[in-house]
């Protein structure tokens, strides 16, 4: 195992420990659990640029970076349906969206697509907004921020089809592009 797959094995090892903080009443924990997930979610760029910039590209880093990212953004999107925060549907529909891009990358001839390639503007925005809306409706915050917070995740929602239409039927070529 190299230094990228490392960095990638590292966010999944947050996530015991956002099932253990970000569900407490306490501020100081929930901050606790704020903070290792933006920080896991901070450190998704760091495995493919050390992956490029070390020449370590693996096909296991291929597979499990978009695996653990996934899992990094539907774990605390669980916890907010706990509260009550989000609806089931819309976290139905993005967990739908990433089901099947998961198995569009693990076959992409399922899509008649010759090739998969990186993120584009829409998935890497799409990722930026999850992340946004998730840290401001986990953060114990002032009201205000949590209504920010709910309009953020309503555009990840809007965003997440998009770029999942996008990565199924991409414009122009057969290269197949999404986060």
């Amino acid at each position: 195992m190299n230094i990228p797959n490392w960095v990638t094995v590292s966010r999944l090892l947050a996530l015991p420990l956002l099932f253990l903080w970000l569900p407490t009443p306490e501020a100081e924990t929930r901050w606790w659990g704020v903070g290792i997930f933006l920080l896991a979610a901070s450190t998704d760029w760091l495995d493919g640029y050390l992956a490029r910039r070390l020449n370590q590209v693996t096909e296991l880093g291929k597979f499990l970076d978009p695996l653990v990212d996934k899992l990094l953004v539907l774990a605390p999107l669980l916890i907010l349906l706990t509260w009550q925060v989000v609806p089931p549907w819309a976290v139905g529909l993005i967990l739908a969206r990433e089901l099947v891009i998961a198995g569009w990358r693990v076959n992409p001839q399922l899509a008649s697509q010759t090739e998969i390639a990186g993120a584009n503007l829409w998935g890497k925005v799409k990722t930026v907004t999850q992340i946004t809306a998730i840290a401001l409706l986990l953060a114990p915050l002032p009201e205000i921020y949590g209504q920010i917070g709910t309009v953020i995740f309503w555009i990840a929602v809007v965003l997440t089809l998009i770029s999942g239409a996008i990565y199924l039927f991409p414009p122009g070529n057969n290269k197949v592009e999404a986060g």
